[in-house]
Protein backbone atom coordinates (compact mmCIF):
# COMPACT_ATOMS: atom_id res chain seq x y z
CA UNK A 1 0.00 0.00 0.00
CA UNK A 2 0.93 3.69 -0.03
CA UNK A 3 2.49 3.50 3.47
CA UNK A 4 5.19 1.08 2.16
CA UNK A 5 5.58 -0.74 5.54
CA UNK A 6 8.35 -2.99 4.13
CA UNK A 7 10.54 0.16 4.16
CA UNK A 8 8.88 2.66 6.54
CA UNK A 9 8.28 0.11 9.34
CA UNK A 10 11.12 -2.40 8.91
CA UNK A 11 13.82 0.26 8.73
CA UNK A 12 12.61 3.81 9.47
CA UNK A 13 10.08 3.26 12.33
CA UNK A 14 12.20 0.95 14.51
CA UNK A 15 15.31 3.08 13.86
CA UNK A 16 13.33 6.20 14.86
CA UNK A 17 12.33 4.62 18.20
CA UNK A 18 15.95 3.79 19.06
CA UNK A 19 17.35 7.10 17.82
CA UNK A 20 14.72 8.71 20.05
CA UNK A 21 15.86 6.55 23.00
CA UNK A 22 19.53 7.34 22.34
CA UNK A 23 18.73 11.06 22.23
CA UNK A 24 16.69 11.05 25.44
CA UNK A 25 18.81 8.71 27.59
CA UNK A 26 21.62 10.03 29.77
CA UNK A 27 24.86 8.27 28.79
CA UNK A 28 25.95 7.72 32.40
CA UNK A 29 22.67 5.85 33.09
CA UNK A 30 23.23 3.51 30.13
CA UNK A 31 26.81 2.67 31.18
CA UNK A 32 25.70 2.00 34.78
CA UNK A 33 22.94 -0.29 33.46
CA UNK A 34 25.54 -2.51 31.74
CA UNK A 35 26.89 -3.49 35.16
CA UNK A 36 23.53 -4.70 36.51
CA UNK A 37 24.18 -8.33 35.51
CA UNK A 38 21.70 -9.88 37.97
CA UNK A 39 18.81 -7.88 36.48
CA UNK A 40 19.78 -8.78 32.90
CA UNK A 41 20.05 -12.49 33.76
CA UNK A 42 16.64 -12.45 35.44
CA UNK A 43 14.93 -10.80 32.44
CA UNK A 44 16.57 -12.96 29.75
CA UNK A 45 16.08 -16.29 31.59
CA UNK A 46 12.44 -15.46 32.35
CA UNK A 47 11.73 -14.35 28.77
CA UNK A 48 13.61 -16.99 26.78
CA UNK A 49 13.50 -20.03 29.11
CA UNK A 50 10.67 -19.86 31.66
CA UNK A 51 8.08 -18.16 29.42
CA UNK A 52 8.18 -20.59 26.44
CA UNK A 53 8.39 -23.64 28.75
CA UNK A 54 5.38 -22.51 30.84
CA UNK A 55 3.35 -21.84 27.67
CA UNK A 56 4.26 -25.29 26.27
CA UNK A 57 3.07 -27.01 29.48
CA UNK A 58 -0.15 -24.97 29.43
CA UNK A 59 -0.78 -25.85 25.76
CA UNK A 60 -0.57 -29.57 26.57
CA UNK A 61 -3.81 -29.07 28.53
CA UNK A 62 -5.39 -26.89 25.82
CA UNK A 63 -4.63 -29.43 23.05
CA UNK A 64 -7.63 -31.54 24.13
CA UNK A 65 -10.02 -28.56 23.70
CA UNK A 66 -11.72 -27.57 20.39
CA UNK A 67 -9.57 -24.39 20.10
CA UNK A 68 -8.00 -23.98 16.64
CA UNK A 69 -4.67 -25.88 16.68
CA UNK A 70 -2.91 -23.23 14.54
CA UNK A 71 -3.87 -20.49 16.98
CA UNK A 72 -2.42 -22.65 19.78
CA UNK A 73 0.79 -23.03 17.77
CA UNK A 74 0.71 -19.25 17.43
CA UNK A 75 0.56 -18.95 21.22
CA UNK A 76 3.70 -21.06 21.44
CA UNK A 77 5.47 -18.77 18.95
CA UNK A 78 4.57 -15.82 21.21
CA UNK A 79 6.30 -17.58 24.10
CA UNK A 80 9.46 -18.06 22.02
CA UNK A 81 9.78 -14.37 21.07
CA UNK A 82 12.46 -12.07 22.56
CA UNK A 83 11.68 -8.86 24.50
CA UNK A 84 10.36 -5.97 22.37
CA UNK A 85 12.57 -3.18 21.05
CA UNK A 86 10.08 -0.46 21.92
CA UNK A 87 6.98 -0.96 24.11
CA UNK A 88 8.80 -2.10 27.29
CA UNK A 89 11.12 0.92 27.06
CA UNK A 90 8.25 3.37 26.48
CA UNK A 91 6.18 2.03 29.42
CA UNK A 92 9.19 1.88 31.77
CA UNK A 93 9.92 5.51 30.90
CA UNK A 94 6.24 6.47 31.45
CA UNK A 95 6.36 5.02 34.99
CA UNK A 96 9.78 6.54 35.73
CA UNK A 97 11.51 3.17 36.19
CA UNK A 98 15.01 2.10 35.20
CA UNK A 99 14.85 3.12 31.52
CA UNK A 100 18.55 2.38 30.91
CA UNK A 101 18.09 -1.24 32.06
CA UNK A 102 14.95 -1.55 29.88
CA UNK A 103 16.84 -0.31 26.80
CA UNK A 104 19.80 -2.62 27.46
CA UNK A 105 17.56 -5.68 27.93
CA UNK A 106 15.46 -4.84 24.87
CA UNK A 107 18.54 -4.53 22.66
CA UNK A 108 20.40 -7.48 24.23
CA UNK A 109 17.27 -9.68 24.20
CA UNK A 110 16.73 -8.89 20.52
CA UNK A 111 20.26 -10.03 19.68
CA UNK A 112 19.83 -13.21 21.73
CA UNK A 113 16.49 -13.74 19.99
CA UNK A 114 18.16 -13.84 16.57
CA UNK A 115 19.77 -17.14 17.55
CA UNK A 116 17.55 -18.46 20.36
CA UNK A 117 14.03 -17.74 18.98
CA UNK A 118 14.42 -19.83 15.76
CA UNK A 119 15.92 -22.65 17.87
CA UNK A 120 13.00 -22.48 20.33
CA UNK A 121 10.53 -22.55 17.42
CA UNK A 122 12.26 -25.64 16.04
CA UNK A 123 12.27 -27.26 19.49
CA UNK A 124 8.60 -26.62 20.36
CA UNK A 125 6.98 -26.66 16.91
CA UNK A 126 9.34 -28.78 14.83
CA UNK A 127 9.44 -26.37 11.90
CA UNK A 128 12.38 -27.02 9.60
CA UNK A 129 13.89 -24.14 7.66
CA UNK A 130 17.20 -22.47 7.04
CA UNK A 131 17.15 -19.19 8.95
CA UNK A 132 19.43 -16.49 7.49
CA UNK A 133 21.03 -15.41 10.78
CA UNK A 134 23.47 -13.06 9.06
CA UNK A 135 20.80 -10.97 7.35
CA UNK A 136 18.61 -10.76 10.51
CA UNK A 137 21.64 -9.87 12.65
CA UNK A 138 22.82 -7.14 10.26
CA UNK A 139 19.29 -5.70 10.01
CA UNK A 140 18.96 -5.62 13.82
CA UNK A 141 22.36 -3.99 14.14
CA UNK A 142 21.43 -1.29 11.62
CA UNK A 143 17.95 -0.62 13.06
CA UNK A 144 18.66 -0.97 16.81
CA UNK A 145 22.32 -0.42 17.73
CA UNK A 146 23.38 2.17 15.11
CA UNK A 147 20.43 4.58 15.75
CA UNK A 148 20.98 4.26 19.52
CA UNK A 149 24.68 5.18 19.15
CA UNK A 150 23.90 8.06 16.74
CA UNK A 151 21.28 9.34 19.21
CA UNK A 152 23.85 9.30 22.02
CA UNK A 153 26.42 11.16 19.85
CA UNK A 154 23.88 13.83 18.81
CA UNK A 155 22.83 14.19 22.47
CA UNK A 156 26.37 15.24 23.44
CA UNK A 157 26.15 18.26 21.13
CA UNK A 158 22.59 19.38 21.94
CA UNK A 159 22.43 18.28 25.60
CA UNK A 160 21.74 21.79 26.97
CA UNK A 161 18.97 22.42 24.42
CA UNK A 162 17.33 19.05 25.25
CA UNK A 163 17.36 19.74 29.00
CA UNK A 164 15.96 23.23 28.43
CA UNK A 165 13.19 22.34 25.94
CA UNK A 166 12.39 18.76 27.12
CA UNK A 167 10.93 17.41 23.81
CA UNK A 168 8.04 14.88 24.09
CA UNK A 169 10.13 11.75 23.44
CA UNK A 170 7.49 9.39 24.91
CA UNK A 171 4.70 10.74 22.67
CA UNK A 172 6.89 10.43 19.55
CA UNK A 173 7.76 6.78 20.33
CA UNK A 174 4.10 5.95 21.04
CA UNK A 175 2.98 7.38 17.66
CA UNK A 176 5.64 5.37 15.81
CA UNK A 177 4.62 2.20 17.69
CA UNK A 178 0.96 2.76 16.77
CA UNK A 179 1.96 2.90 13.10
CA UNK A 180 3.86 -0.41 13.43
CA UNK A 181 0.80 -2.15 14.95
CA UNK A 182 -1.60 -0.72 12.35
CA UNK A 183 0.45 -1.84 9.34
CA UNK A 184 1.00 -5.35 10.79
CA UNK A 185 -2.73 -5.83 11.38
CA UNK A 186 -3.46 -4.69 7.82
CA UNK A 187 -0.87 -7.10 6.44
CA UNK A 188 -2.32 -10.14 8.25
CA UNK A 189 -6.04 -9.56 7.84
CA UNK A 190 -5.69 -8.61 4.15
CA UNK A 191 -5.17 -12.35 3.50
CA UNK A 192 -8.42 -13.65 1.86
CA UNK A 193 -7.65 -17.28 2.83
CA UNK A 194 -7.73 -16.66 6.59
CA UNK A 195 -10.02 -19.23 8.26
CA UNK A 196 -10.89 -18.16 11.79
CA UNK A 197 -13.71 -19.20 14.11
CA UNK A 198 -14.96 -16.69 16.69
CA UNK A 199 -14.89 -19.13 19.63
CA UNK A 200 -11.18 -19.86 19.21
CA UNK A 201 -10.38 -16.15 18.79
CA UNK A 202 -12.25 -15.16 21.98
CA UNK A 203 -10.52 -17.95 23.96
CA UNK A 204 -7.10 -16.88 22.65
CA UNK A 205 -7.73 -13.21 23.60
CA UNK A 206 -8.78 -14.30 27.12
CA UNK A 207 -5.70 -16.56 27.48
CA UNK A 208 -3.36 -13.76 26.30
CA UNK A 209 -4.66 -11.27 28.88
CA UNK A 210 -4.57 -13.96 31.61
CA UNK A 211 -0.98 -14.95 30.77
CA UNK A 212 0.17 -11.33 30.79
CA UNK A 213 -1.47 -10.54 34.13
CA UNK A 214 -0.17 -13.76 35.72
CA UNK A 215 3.41 -13.26 34.51
CA UNK A 216 3.47 -9.56 35.48
CA UNK A 217 2.34 -10.52 38.98
CA UNK A 218 4.92 -13.34 39.11
CA UNK A 219 7.84 -11.06 38.09
CA UNK A 220 6.62 -8.48 40.62
CA UNK A 221 6.66 -11.07 43.43
CA UNK A 222 10.14 -12.35 42.50
CA UNK A 223 11.73 -8.92 42.11
CA UNK A 224 10.31 -7.41 45.33
CA UNK A 225 11.51 -10.14 47.69
CA UNK A 226 13.64 -8.85 50.58
CA UNK A 227 16.85 -10.49 49.33
CA UNK A 228 16.30 -9.80 45.61
CA UNK A 229 18.67 -6.82 45.49
CA UNK A 230 16.43 -4.91 43.04
CA UNK A 231 15.32 -1.30 43.52
CA UNK A 232 11.68 -0.27 42.85
CA UNK A 233 12.85 1.30 39.55
CA UNK A 234 14.50 -2.04 38.61
CA UNK A 235 11.25 -3.89 39.36
CA UNK A 236 9.37 -1.66 36.88
CA UNK A 237 11.87 -2.51 34.11
CA UNK A 238 11.70 -6.23 35.03
CA UNK A 239 7.86 -6.34 34.93
CA UNK A 240 7.70 -4.87 31.41
CA UNK A 241 10.83 -6.39 29.84
CA UNK A 242 10.16 -9.94 31.13
CA UNK A 243 6.53 -10.17 30.03
CA UNK A 244 6.50 -8.21 26.77
CA UNK A 245 7.17 -9.84 23.41
CA UNK A 246 8.55 -8.31 20.24
CA UNK A 247 6.20 -7.78 17.29
CA UNK A 248 8.70 -5.88 15.13
CA UNK A 249 11.18 -8.75 15.35
CA UNK A 250 8.57 -11.51 15.70
CA UNK A 251 6.57 -11.03 12.49
CA UNK A 252 9.62 -10.99 10.14
CA UNK A 253 11.04 -14.01 11.98
CA UNK A 254 7.78 -15.97 11.63
CA UNK A 255 7.73 -15.17 7.92
CA UNK A 256 11.25 -16.58 7.61
CA UNK A 257 10.85 -19.69 9.80
CA UNK A 258 7.37 -20.59 8.48
CA UNK A 259 7.99 -19.56 4.87
CA UNK A 260 5.52 -21.39 2.60
CA UNK A 261 3.17 -22.45 5.45
CA UNK A 262 -0.46 -22.09 4.40
CA UNK A 263 -1.43 -21.42 8.03
CA UNK A 264 1.12 -18.63 8.57
CA UNK A 265 -1.66 -16.01 8.98
CA UNK A 266 -3.33 -18.03 11.77
CA UNK A 267 0.02 -18.63 13.50
CA UNK A 268 0.68 -14.85 13.41
CA UNK A 269 -2.65 -13.85 15.02
CA UNK A 270 -1.75 -14.51 18.73
CA UNK A 271 1.38 -12.34 18.37
CA UNK A 272 -0.70 -9.62 16.67
CA UNK A 273 -3.12 -9.72 19.60
CA UNK A 274 -0.42 -10.02 22.27
CA UNK A 275 1.44 -6.88 21.22
CA UNK A 276 -1.44 -4.35 21.42
CA UNK A 277 -2.71 -6.19 24.52
CA UNK A 278 0.62 -5.69 26.32
CA UNK A 279 0.58 -1.97 25.46
CA UNK A 280 -3.07 -1.59 26.52
CA UNK A 281 -2.60 -3.51 29.77
CA UNK A 282 0.72 -1.76 30.48
CA UNK A 283 -0.78 1.69 29.84
CA UNK A 284 -3.72 0.95 32.18
CA UNK A 285 -1.31 -0.19 34.92
CA UNK A 286 1.12 2.75 34.56
CA UNK A 287 -0.58 4.97 37.24
CA UNK A 288 -0.85 2.04 39.71
CA UNK A 289 2.76 0.92 39.22
CA UNK A 290 3.98 4.54 39.39
CA UNK A 291 2.22 5.22 42.71
CA UNK A 292 3.60 1.92 44.10
CA UNK A 293 7.14 2.82 42.99
CA UNK A 294 7.02 6.34 44.45
CA UNK A 295 5.62 5.15 47.82
CA UNK A 296 8.14 2.28 47.94
CA UNK A 297 11.05 4.66 47.23
CA UNK A 298 9.86 7.02 49.98
CA UNK A 299 9.58 4.12 52.43
CA UNK A 300 13.11 2.94 51.57
CA UNK A 301 14.50 6.47 52.05
CA UNK A 302 12.89 6.69 55.49
CA UNK A 303 14.34 3.34 56.59
CA UNK A 304 17.84 4.37 55.44
CA UNK A 305 17.82 7.70 57.30
CA UNK A 306 20.02 7.61 60.41
CA UNK A 307 18.05 7.88 63.61
CA UNK A 308 18.69 10.97 65.74
CA UNK A 309 20.51 10.22 69.04
CA UNK A 310 18.21 10.17 72.06
CA UNK A 311 19.16 12.81 74.70
CA UNK A 312 19.17 11.56 78.26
Amino acid sequence: GPLKPEITITYIAVSAIFFNSGLSLKTEELTSALMHVKLHLFVQIFTLVFFPTAIWLFLQLLSITPVNEWLLKGLQTVGCMPPPVSSAVILTKAVGGNEAAAIFNSAFGSFLGIVITPLLLLLFLGSSSSVPFTSIFSQLFMTVVVPLIIGQIVRRYIKDWLERKKPPFGAISSCVLLMIIYTTFCDTFANPNIDLDKFSLIIIVFIIFSVQMSFMFLTFLFSTRNNSGFTPADTVAIIFCSTHKSLTLGIPMLKIVFAGYEHLSLISIPLLIYHPAQILLGSLLVPTIKSWMVSRQKALKLTRQPKAPVKV
